[in-house]
């Protein structure tokens, strides 16, 4: 399913990041997701996860799904953080900050393992994949 990627920060990822709690299982479960509306998530048949891939497919995560309201068909949220670096386009178009709103992407539900913080960092950054 194509949507459009929102990011910004969450009360709790902000909590937990400036508590230096950035390798916890709460991160994880905090910034490790993608929020979905009951729209859309019904019409995926309501994953567990889902595997979120740039709008030029060259770089994808798996994240956890959470439904709610909060968020409008065909746009989905994920919490600022290194799961959803992976999938921003670095590009700043010369404005010093990467597109963190409206950049497309699709979703797709996956069985894929979700990765810790530490774990994409490894395998994405440090393993060039």
């Amino acid at each position: 399913m194509e949507v459009i990627l929102l990011t910004g920060s969450t009360i709790n990822e902000g909590r937990l990041a400036k508590g230096g709690d950035k390798f916890t299982d709460d991160y994880t479960m905090e910034c490790a997701s993608c929020w979905i509306s009951p729209v859309d998530f019904t019409s995926l048949c309501s994953p567990e996860k889902v595997k979120v891939t740039s709008g030029n497919g060259k770089h994808s995560v798996v994240v956890y799904t959470k439904c709610t309201d909060s968020v409008q068909p065909g746009q989905v949220f994920m919490p600022r953080a290194i799961w959803a670096n992976v999938i921003v386009d670095p590009d700043t178009l010369s404005t010093g900050s990467p597109l963190y709103k409206g950049a497309p992407v699709t979703i797709e539900p996956t069985d894929e393992e979700v990765l810790s913080a530490e774990d994409v960092v490894l395998k994405v950054y440090i393993g060039g994949q």
